[in-house]
């Protein structure tokens, strides 16, 4: 087997006081998030981080950010997203970082990297929080793609600076982070004028950026800070921003035993012979506290955002640092009782209007969906000491394919519960729920399955079968020759052609900007970063920021 370049992250987690490339400040219902990259700070040797320009270690600085802004500072309503150096707010992703990973590597940065833009838009959407970029100088590749996250967008207008996506001209990639899809299905730009912006490595700046929407406002130099704080001040004044107390996040706790992650309700073991891995959700150790004070008194430790920020932690783990890992067992242990009601105490504050409970609601849904979008096959397999009920029930539905074990003799049986965490609670990127998704197109199932939602009757191995919600129910005899066999057949099959199987069929349905960015990140992207006239000893990426020329193969397919 041919030996990989290895790309190892020893940690995901980040700390305004560690920060290397941002800085978070707060002044009331105003948050400041100024970009400031260390050239020397990459989290790989080998490269500088010019022209405020960013790698993987740059982005998770964000997304904790953004995290903490809506976890530690509820206070704040509008988030202003700016650049210390003089005329330059963000040149993108490091080009010659990217030319040093493996390409693995690249494909699972700019997923992360996009994830991370969503949480902005989700962040307005859903917590009434509103992000302002004011871009005092250009803001090119994965830079505009910053700004085209946030709500409004400032370009400072001193005749020389510009937003542009100068990808295709340059590299010969896409503008891999969801660029081409919000310009066109967010900024409604239109599309012969996004494809002249898109073609020109040098973009558009001024008045122009301005009447083709690719910016909302521009100011000159000298008013330029005092348009900022007005449009902020005015973003802040919105009327679905909920305030509450803040709640400090700690980091999080793990043991680390060769090739076991143990958390505290989470535990990921590593298979690297079998190119495997087990990922386990545990239920809480207790019956959790209801809504309101008591959810609130618990703060980080609650475990509807305990257990879901390991499950987060895992997942990237698994991401980043198991490329070859191709499947993963889905597991849950514990007492069911005791989820429904850790769940339950939270959607009954979010009904009653608490700000923590919101947002331990709405980091679950982002956690499921990382897992959507995770390049791996997922396996869901249900056994007597399984607690797959409301919101990690959603982890059989997300899974590729699903066993229920059935006739234990003289033991307790196997059992899933629906609860109203999976009746519209939990959209995927397609902007259904999972079990809409399941059953799409099949509308008597569907409403059987709503209704298990509002009886949250217990359904034995033969009726979750009945009821679609496993793919196969199986014995104690077949069980685990029906599992051994489909892990290895899995495990031989191609990763690519894996990879885009799983992608087509996991978001069936509408498409949204969401499934169209992650569809062409999976698909076109991935496809794009393997080609000769991007990476090979000719392409442009290859050949970016040498004296040398790129040269393409003319022929298109």
């Amino acid at each position: 087997m041919a030996k990989h370049k290895v790309e190892k992250i020893e940690s995901f987690e980040r700390h305004p006081k560690s920060y290397k490339h941002w800085n978070l400040s707060v002044d009331g219902p105003i948050a400041s998030l100024e970009l400031d990259v260390a050239e020397d700070g990459g989290i790989f040797a080998g490269y500088s981080l010019k022209l405020n320009s960013y790698d993987l270690g740059v982005d998770l600085e964000l997304a904790d950010a953004v995290q903490r802004i809506r976890f530690e500072h509820p206070e704040v309503s509008c988030v202003v997203i700016s650049a210390s150096k003089d005329k330059i707010f963000c040149a993108g992703a490091n080009i010659f970082m990217l030319g040093a990973t493996s390409h693995p590597f690249k494909v699972n940065f700019c997923k992360f990297t996009n994830e991370t833009r969503c949480t902005l838009e989700e962040a307005s959407r859903e917590s009434g929080i509103r992000f302002l970029c004011a871009s005092n100088g250009t803001a090119s590749g994965g830079g505009y793609e910053l700004a085209l996250a946030c709500d409004e967008i400032g370009l400072i207008d001193d005749g020389n600076s510009a937003v542009s996506l100068p990808e295709v001209p340059l590299l010969g990639v896409l503008p891999g982070t969801g660029g081409l899809t919000r310009v066109t299905d967010k900024r409604k730009v239109r599309r012969d004028l996004a494809d002249f912006f898109s073609s020109v490595a040098e973009g558009v700046r001024g008045q122009r950026a301005v009447d083709w929407g690719l910016v909302d406002w521009i100011a000159p130099k000298s008013t330029f800070e005092n348009t900022i704080k007005e449009r902020a001040n005015i973003l802040a004044k919105n009327d679905t921003h909920i305030s509450g107390d803040p709640v400090v996040l700690p980091p999080i706790e793990v043991a680390l035993d060769g090739i076991h992650r143990d958390y505290q309700y989470v535990r990921l073991s590593i298979d690297p012979i079998q190119r495997s891995a087990k990922l386990t959700v545990r239920a809480p150790l207790e019956a959790p506290p209801t809504a309101g004070p008591s959810l609130r008194k618990q703060g980080a430790n609650a475990w509807v955002l305990r257990a879901f920020r390991e499950l987060d932690d895992a997942i990237l783990h698994l991401r980043m640092n198991h490329l070859e890992i191709a499947l993963v067992e889905l597991h849950t242990e514990g007492r069911a009782e005791f989820v429904l009601e850790a769940e339950k105490g939270m959607l009954k504050g979010v009904e009653q209007g608490d700000r923590f409970a919101l947002e331990c609601f709405l980091h679950m849904r982002r956690v499921l969906k990382r897992l959507d979008m995770t390049s791996k096959t997922f396996l869901g397999l249900v056994t007597p000491s399984s607690c797959f009920v409301g919101c990690l029930a959603e982890l059989l539905f997300l899974s590729d394919r699903s066993y229920i074990l059935d006739d234990l003799e003289g033991e307790e049986n196997s059992s899933i519960q629906l609860s109203a965490f999976n009746d519209g609670k939990a959209p995927m990127a397609n902007g259904l729920t999972r079990l809409e998704t399941r059953f799409y197109g099949n509308a008597k199932a569907l409403e059987t399955c709503l209704e298990l939602c509002q009886t949250s009757k217990i359904l034995e191995p033969e009726e979750a079968e009945r009821a679609g919600l496993v793919t196969f129910c199986r014995d104690d005899i077949d069980f685990p020759d029906e599992v051994r066999l489909f892990v290895e057949e899995r495990i031989a099959m191609s990763p690519d052609a894996l990879t885009g199987m799983e992608a087509n069929l996991r978001w069936p349905g509408p498409e949204t900007m969401e499934t169209r960015i992650f569809g062409r990140l999976t698909a076109w992207q991935n496809w794009i970063f393997t080609r000769a006239n991007a990476t090979g000893p000719e392409g442009a990426l290859t050949n970016y920021g040498k004296p040398t020329n790129p040269a393409f193969d003319p022929r298109r397919c």
